[in-house]
């Protein structure tokens, strides 16, 4: 299959303007923008055709620009990273078979889950598929953490037998409250795989209740009927971590500096 990686990235955002711009320090004390981490992130991954980022802002554009990266300039219009795609991959000289949207705030987004997202998409009955990753102990007490401090941490996913999504959310899901032993909660990684045709359609649709009020883009799909494949992905002894609020810059520079990640 031809597959190729989106990175949406835009400088407005209501809990972190300016995001994508954002210096993360290594291993060996250099600092790199957050879009350039998820670019390195990006190209670490085996079989992929080709790694695009696609902004509408002339500053992302330039600095992704700066290191290497080829850039899809998308509209102001885009909604989300889902409808960046969209238009990213209509400006393709070849239409590639799957599409992997790699979020611009996921730079410790491990090669092997962007992977395996593209092995599930071989079934041609998957229209989108996403990873999940079983939380451990010190990213469930994070997620928590969030929540009673006001802030929105990452999101988890609610899935059925079979692997397709029920619900995903802010919140915690399931309530985990002080039970001692939890039941299992799974943190939704924000990266995507979709047909072309998927996307298309996305784009055709209009925003629904559950994903405005969530701020969850693949919600669309479940509003729409189109079963979203959750792919259960592992990290062994490395916590992964969304770039979602400031004081998450300290928490994933702290990852890089024990991954040994210049």
């Amino acid at each position: 299959m031809k597959s190729v990686i989106f990175i949406p990235a835009r400088y407005t955002s209501s809990r972190y303007p300016g995001k994508p711009l954002v210096d993360l320090r290594g291993a060996t004390g250099v600092s790199k923008p957050l879009i350039q981490r998820s670019w390195e992130a990006a190209c670490a991954v085996q079989g992929v055709d080709s790694v695009h980022v696609l902004t509408d802002d002339d500053r992302i554009a330039e600095a992704a620009r700066g290191f290497g990266a080829s850039v899809l300039m998308t509209s102001d219009k885009a909604r989300n990273g889902t409808e960046r795609c969209a238009e990213g991959v209509a400006q393709l000289a070849e239409e590639p078979d799957v599409v992997v949207n790699l979020q611009g705030d996921a730079p410790l987004t491990p090669p092997w889950f962007v992977e395996a997202l593209i092995a599930a998409m071989a079934d041609p009955a998957v229209q989108m598929a996403t990873p999940v990753l079983l939380c451990d102990a010190e990213t469930l007490a994070n997620f928590v953490h969030d929540r009673r401090e006001g802030r929105v941490g990452g999101t988890t996913a609610v899935m059925r037998g079979d692997g397709t999504a029920i619900y995903f959310s802010k919140e915690v899901l399931p309530y985990v409250g002080s039970l001692q032993d939890p039941p299992e909660v799974w943190h939704h990684v924000g990266c995507y795989a979709y047909r072309p045709d998927a996307l298309r359609r996305y784009a055709a649709w209009d925003e629904g209740p559950l994903e405005r009020a969530e701020g969850l883009e693949q919600l669309r799909f479940l509003e729409n009927g189109v079963p979203v494949t959750c792919v259960p992905v592992e990290a062994p002894g490395r916590v992964f971590w969304e770039l979602n609020n400031p004081v998450d810059v300290e928490r994933i520079e702290a990852v890089l500096k024990k991954e040994g990640i210049a």
